[in-house]
């Protein structure tokens, strides 16, 4: 079945976002461009704030952390805040602070494990670098978002003539040995570090000598794209989670004059348990919210109010229904790709859903005009979680998670429904217009 336009158009947005996003720095830098075109003002968390009714602004935290928020029309204790939290990063491969290693003529990097990435589905494929680097200036250290779009690394895999039991025993990785990633070949001098600070420093186009630290992934380099008979999936990179914070940037973006105060939070850190400065067990949203209230006056008891008054939906992809491997899901909650928004729940509060705010989100979608599936994990497989049970836990707020069904989440190439997308972003909007 051919995809109705707006979904198609949705999908392609979606797309490219990820596409230019292929490390958290560098998914709040797209995020921070698609607010300012929607007429956001940034904020500084080191001034102070002055904020007039219908402002719609956003703050930047840790480079990769960023909150962003229009100021409802009615008085904030009566009608609350209406939030959407999902993350920017994604698990894979970062670089270690000092990662060159030399030998055999050929120059590698180490890398350390970020989160839970499946590590076989990193083999053979065209990788490259991405993140922040450091740079001496003259003011002191400057953060400068780094690329290379062209393919640069690879792990390779060994051949079946050397791993006779690969198709049987499965693609493994000893996580120390096994997987630093190929480079390039080394001159006579064998300086794997001065190569690879020379690539780097002309990537920013700075001094060698004037790098002074690096937060880097490797990443695919393939673009995403439609696929199936009918172009009905996606294939890209960073679908967990990239495609929940379009999704929220979308939603908030599209809707004006809110009667609450509306707020998209995109965290850093939440594949390693978002206990960080700027991840969702962090301040970051507590403080911009009591901010909001400290700029339209309101006291303790307003706080209060206000936050009760308010629902937050923590928005993470869903383990779509893999025909292929049927033993893995719970019978009765085979969500499928392209079947619209999942509501996600667990009975020991690995997500922060209960049987009210279920019904509460379902209403939403209802009034949406969109599908709506629930999903619960099988009862012998370890159940992962989000930022949903964090946030609700800090801030008090009722909430629901929720996510777009996908395939092979944590693979370095996920798949997902070309549907799905705008039922997500019409199910948002819903819930900033309530």
């Amino acid at each position: 079945m051919p995809l109705p336009p707006h979904a198609r158009q949705t999908a392609r947005d979606l797309i490219a976002f990820i596409d230019a996003s292929p490390s958290p720095w560098h998914a709040a830098a797209s995020a921070e461009q698609h607010l300012q075109a929607a007429g956001f003002t940034r904020l500084e968390e080191g001034a102070r704030w002055s904020l007039a009714p219908g402002g719609r602004h956003y703050v930047l935290r840790g480079g990769a952390s960023l909150i962003a928020f229009t100021l409802g029309s009615r008085p904030l204790a009566e009608a609350g805040f209406r939030i959407v939290g999902a993350h920017t990063d994604s698990p894979g491969l970062r670089l270690k602070p000092r990662p060159a290693l030399g030998g055999d003529g050929l120059a590698r990097l180490a890398v350390e494990i970020y989160g839970g990435p499946i590590l076989a589905t990193f083999a053979d494929r065209d990788l490259s670098l991405a993140g922040r680097v450091m740079l001496r200036g003259a003011a002191g250290p400057q953060a400068r978002l780094l690329r290379f779009d062209r393919p640069l690394l690879r792990l390779p895999n060994l051949a079946i003539h050397m791993n006779r039991e690969v198709n049987e025993a499965g693609l493994k990785f000893d996580k120390q040995t096994e997987l630093p990633l190929l480079l390039g070949l080394l001159d006579k001098d064998g300086d794997a570090d001065a190569r690879l600070r020379e690539l780097l420093a002309a990537a920013v186009q700075c001094a060698s000598d004037d790098l002074l630290s690096w937060e880097l992934a490797a990443y695919d380099v393939q673009p995403g794209s439609l696929w199936g008979a009918d172009e009905e999936f996606i294939a890209s990179r960073q679908l967990d989670n990239l495609a929940s914070c379009h999704a929220a940037l979308a939603a908030l973006t599209a809707v004006s004059g809110p009667a609450a105060t509306t707020v998209a939070a995109l965290f850093d850190h939440e594949e390693v348990g978002s206990e960080s400065a700027a991840g969702a067990g962090g301040s970051f949203v507590g403080d911009v919210l009591a901010r909001i209230g400290l700029a339209q006056g309101l006291d303790g008891e307003d706080r209060r109010c206000a936050l009760a008054n308010s629902f937050f939906i923590s928005a993470d992809m869903a383990h779509a229904y893999n025909p292929n491997f049927p033993a893995a899901f719970e019978p009765g909650h085979k969500v499928m790709v392209n079947g619209g928004p999942v509501i996600k729940s667990n009975a020991n509060q690995r997500y922060t859903t209960d049987a009210a705010t279920a019904a509460r989100f379902m209403a939403l979608c209802r009034h949406a005009g969109v599908p709506c599936q629930q999903y619960a994990h099988r009862g012998n497989l370890g159940c992962g979680s989000t930022i949903g049970p964090i946030v609700a836990a800090q801030l008090g707020i009722a909430g629901v998670d929720v996510g777009s069904p996908m395939w092979a989440m944590h693979s370095a190439r996920e798949s997902a429904g070309a549907l799905d997308p705008a039922w997500m972003v019409a199910a948002l909007a819903a819930c900033y217009l309530s």
